[in-house]
């Protein structure tokens, strides 16, 4: 088998959702003094490269932990969104020549992975799904969608509409993506994984996101 990672490092002070708390990873035992090595994690759960299940956004939704494992792997379809310009709302226009969606795992490249910086750019002025075209995905039964920022839905007032539609209709989707030089080549037959933690209740999770090539 062979892997091609779609995820975003996690490290102390990385960047993250700016209503989020300041991620915090440090070091709290090391050689020679202790003897050996132990880190800790102080951060929101939708962190990184992570998973939203329906109770994100939906009262009484399932948890990460209530769907199986099963669901978190898949056909998958990247759409290459890098020509649209800042916070553009991504609808049906823009998503009608993917084919057929139907169950696969959809995965939009805007490119803005790469722009990880705590800047008012990153966080504010990223391409998104729009309402629209969170009702494209339902109606086409995708069975995921994930994007390469911390919200699929911006930071304005298209997010909470475009995760209650994704969300409430059993969309499951995954935030801060990478899509690193060679994606393209690889992604070709692959499938796509994204496992989360084992994590009772949360209404997320981090995970690592890969393309699986199998002989």
């Amino acid at each position: 088998m062979r892997f091609f990672d779609l995820s975003q490092p996690l490290f102390d002070g990385c960047p993250n959702c700016h209503v989020h708390p300041p991620v915090r990873l440090p070091r709290s035992a090391d050689h020679p003094v202790d003897g050996w090595r132990m880190e800790e994690f102080h951060m929101a759960s939708h962190t990184g490269t992570h998973l939203d299940a329906p109770l994100h956004k939906i009262a009484g939704g399932a948890s990460i932990d209530e769907l199986p494992l099963e669901t978190f792997c898949g056909e998958q379809t990247i759409i290459d969104l890098t020509h649209l310009p800042a916070s553009h709302a991504i609808g049906p226009a823009d998503l009608d020549g993917a084919g057929d969606v139907s169950d696969r795992i959809l995965l939009l490249n805007t490119g803005w992975g790469h722009k990880r910086v705590m800047t008012d750019e990153w966080i504010h002025r990223s391409p998104y799904l729009s309402p629209a075209g969170a009702q494209w995905m339902v109606a086409q039964g995708v069975r995921a969608v994930g994007i390469d920022h911390f919200s699929i839905g911006g930071t304005g007032p298209d997010n909470t509409p475009t995760h209650e539609i994704l969300l409430g209709n059993g969309v499951w989707v995954i935030e801060e993506l990478c899509f690193r030089q060679g994606w393209r080549e690889f992604a070709q037959g692959a499938t796509f994984m994204a496992l989360p933690l084992l994590v009772p209740g949360f209404s997320g999770s981090p995970c690592r996101a890969v393309l699986v090539q199998v002989p």
